[in-house]
């Protein structure tokens, strides 16, 4: 791997261990391994509450439907938070442990809308697990911090579309999620990060 590959995948790709937190966090879309994920580290003990996130698409204003396990997930689901519940449903977590919200198009939204519904709830987030995409993984912490500043993040990533730290730069598809991501790491931040300058 040479330097620049390396750099770019230390970047992209964050993952730390999961830790007992006040909360698991969803990041919404619609590849029920992350809901999945969430289900197993809160049966593992790892949280006492899941929050998932997630509205529709703001490319086409509706739910796709799952990305796979479509012969499991398989109800007329209005939105990712309506996806998210029935995964966690059906991989054993109980109702009560779960709530979000179901207006957020992208990711950005899902940080700030989630931090509107835990202040709403009154419910202290002093450390989270973040499960996203594996490549999704810095751009989803980056918005997460700037809507939570006070809480530690550990994001716990899922591999989907078989893109991975160790193989995202040998497909031409995988260079080009990868290299968007990190496009928008800087793209879509300009104005948070001047106003932090000017705060």
């Amino acid at each position: 791997m040479n330097q620049s590959v390396k750099a770019i995948t230390d970047f992209i790709f964050v993952e730390n261990e999961p830790q007992k937190c006040d909360a698991i966090m969803v990041i919404g879309g619609s590849n029920p391994e992350l809901g999945e994920k969430a289900a197993e580290l809160w049966k593992c003990g790892y949280a006492p509450l899941i929050f998932v996130g997630g509205g529709v698409s703001i490319k086409t204003g509706k739910f796709p439907g799952p990305k796979a396990k479509r012969n499991i997930y398989s109800e007329d689901y209005k939105t990712e938070f309506d996806f998210f519940m029935d995964v966690l449903l059906k991989n054993g977590v109980p109702i009560e442990a779960i709530t979000g919200e179901n207006r957020s198009g992208y990711t950005r939204q899902n940080a700030f809308y989630a931090r509107k519904k835990v202040d709403e709830m009154q419910y202290k987030i002093s450390k989270a697990i973040l499960i996203c995409k594996s490549f999704h993984a810095r751009r989803s912490l980056m918005f997460y911090q700037l809507a939570f500043p006070k809480t530690e993040f550990l994001v716990v990533p899922i591999i989907c579309y078989d893109i991975c730290k160790d193989n995202w730069f040998t497909t031409e598809y995988g260079v080009q999620r990868v290299m968007g991501e990190l496009s928008r790491c800087g793209n879509q931040f300009v104005d948070d990060y001047v106003h932090l300058r000017n705060t």
